[in-house]
């Protein structure tokens, strides 16, 4: 007998359903030589510290560095205290009498790095010794479950894969727990004052911005505006520079004369090239800044469309497909010429030569960008419709053609220097698509400008001095800080650049939504309005670590590099001693700085 482990129930019945296997078990279904079970997530985690025999929070205990880590099944609240989740161990029972009459196991666990871990932490768990394939698909379509079990994959294939997971895991519980106990012991507070691998340098990051923000000193400064008129079209121009003074300003007012003269026109086409397809990190960017969703919400209405057979795997870190893929995309953009909104564009591209740019099998990971799977959406709830239509609306416009722009620049004379900069779109190309207005408009003083020749006079109808402050950085929202984290606080605008350093981004696509819900637990960040703020607990936090490494985004960037590293075969052994001994260093500073942590009453 064949046995099937998915990570979820309603996987695993949709599963069994492609098969046609319908008799209904505790735990699992069986049918057509097959049986089907799942898990419920993680099952599983690294053992509590008790387990290994530090009992109590006591800085004799630390640092906590166990020989070997032990698997714990997860635990519940009770009032009793944490206890084995009973729900948990009676599905465990239930996967162990399947696997120990299994001829063979299928794993069809979430095709990437948490997966793979929940997986095969239950395998080991289990003891179990049986040889096991891996199903590994980017959707749950019927078409591609039957696809995937004709290409089962061998299990050692995915050997590095968890190794990754598996290092990732241990070093998030010798940086958590030892940094955790070592700051709340310390700071002699009661309670819990946590901290974490990749949390940590994110309310870092956070706490930084809000602290840049609120200390910033604006500084006046000024501009003359002049608006010269063209046959009966007046436009703005401003002086060449600011000024610091008034006076300065003044003098530059006074100077201007009855006239301009246009001293020069350019005129430069420039091609704005369509975005990249999306992966987790750019949709929640947009659902953020579009609908105003939070990333955890954007990531779990995403995997109840993948779940539904409308989008491929969500939880992908790539923008890229390979060409396999590309061949199906005609047939996705014929599949929205009805769609109320897309309809026009879908069947424009339909006939149109398709941009190859989101198209590069070598940067795709795991998964290729997300892209709607082809299957008609149905009775969608407007959350998930809005959902849906980003992905599809973008998969229209990273094949669609160039934005060309025309960009003029007049340059004015009147006693100084003026500038007039309008920006004309002369072929939508992509920006079609959503008809949105250009993000690069909103600072621009004039839509569009009139025809003018070097050399000819205007009149100059009207001219003004402008009083104006410098601005600081703005605070974070989760779009900004999503974008941030996939860089490690560099801000980098272009695109492609950005993709090339996400391996040493904060975390992955995957996590980054949890551990801004985690800060938001721990009450140390909260949401004002679209803003990400520290409270005063996050900010007592942040002055006792801000210049320790466990607050560095460049370090846990890199860390993150290293477990890509290993997925390709790197050194785990290297990883893991690197891991510990900063564990050590890191214990040592807080227990040493700890003290320093003064918390406001509640």
């Amino acid at each position: 007998m064949k046995v099937i482990i998915a990570e979820k129930p309603s996987v695993g019945r949709e599963i069994a359903r492609v098969f046609g296997a319908n008799t209904k078990r505790e735990g699992y279904i069986e049918g057509k030589g097959y049986t089907f079970t799942w898990a419920f997530g993680h099952l599983l985690q690294l053992a509590a510290p008790q387990e290994y025999g530090y009992y109590g929070w006591s800085v004799q205990n630390l640092p906590m560095l166990p020989p070997k880590f032990k698997l714990s099944i997860r635990k519940v609240r009770t009032k009793e205290g944490l206890v084995d989740d009973p729900g948990v161990k009676k599905q465990l029972d239930i996967i162990k009498a399947l696997f120990d009459e299994a001829t063979e196991i299928i794993v069809a666990t979430d095709a990437g790095r948490e997966g793979e871990l929940i997986f095969r932490y239950i395998y080991y768990y289990l003891k179990c010794k049986k040889p096991f394939k891996r199903l590994w698909i980017s959707s749950q379509t019927d078409a591609a479950i039957k696809d995937g079990f004709r290409n089962l994959k061998p299990g050692s294939d995915y050997d590095t894969l968890f190794n990754s997971a598996h290092c990732r895991s241990q070093s998030d519980w010798l940086v958590g727990m030892n940094a955790t106990q070592a700051l709340s012991l310390a700071s002699g507070n009661k309670g819990v004052l946590s901290l974490g691998r990749v949390q940590t340098p994110t309310l870092a990051m956070i706490c930084a911005r809000y602290l840049e923000n609120r200390d910033f000193k604006p500084e006046t400064y000024f501009q003359v505006a002049i608006f010269p008129d063209k046959d009966g079209q007046s436009f703005k121009a401003i002086a060449d520079k600011n000024f610091k003074t008034r006076e300065e300003a003044q003098a530059v007012f006074d100077g201007v004369g009855p006239t301009g003269n246009i001293a020069s026109v350019e005129a430069k086409p420039r091609k704005e090239p369509p975005p990249l397809l999306h992966d987790l990190s750019s949709i929640q960017q947009e659902a953020n800044k579009k609908k105003g969703f939070t990333a955890d919400q954007t990531l779990g209405i995403l995997q109840n469309l993948y779940e539904g057979k409308l989008v491929t795997y969500p939880r992908t870190g790539s923008r890229y497909i390979g060409d396999d893929v590309f061949a199906q995309v005609p047939g996705l953009i014929a599949g929205l010429t009805e769609h109320s909104d897309f309809g026009k564009q879908a069947t424009v591209l339909a006939d149109a030569k398709l941009s190859k740019r989101s198209v590069n099998a070598k940067k795709v990971t795991d998964h290729h960008a997300i892209l709607p799977t082809g299957e008609k959406p149905w009775q969608l709830s407007p959350d998930q419709q809005a959902i849906y239509d980003l992905v599809a609306g973008r998969m229209l416009e990273a094949f669609h053609g160039d934005c060309i722009k025309e960009i003029t620049k007049i340059t004015i004379t009147s006693g100084h220097k003026f500038i007039a900069s309008g920006t004309v779109i002369r072929t939508a190309g992509w920006r079609a698509v959503f008809n949105d207005p250009e993000d690069d408009k909103k600072d621009e003083d004039n839509a569009a400008l009139p025809k003018v020749t070097q050399g000819e006079d205007l009149p100059i109808k009207e001219k003004t001095i402008l009083e104006k402050q410098t601005k600081p950085k703005a605070l974070y929202n989760e779009a900004t800080l999503l974008k941030a984290l996939e860089t490690a606080g560099k801000e980098i605008e272009d695109e492609e650049l950005r993709e090339a350093m996400k391996a040493g981004g904060l975390g992955t696509p995957a996590t980054r939504a949890a551990i801004i819900e985690t800060l938001l637990t721990r009450n140390y960040i909260l949401r004002e309005k679209k803003n990400l703020v520290p409270t005063p607990t996050g900010l007592a936090v942040y002055q006792v670590v801000k210049d320790r490494r466990i607050a560095q985004a460049e370090l846990t960037g890199s860390w993150e590099k290293r477990l890509e590293e290993i997925r390709s075969g790197a050194s785990v052994n290297e990883f893991q001693e690197e891991i510990k001994a900063y564990t050590r260093e890191i214990t040592q500073e807080l227990l040493r700085s700890g003290k320093a942590v003064v918390l406001q009453p509640a």
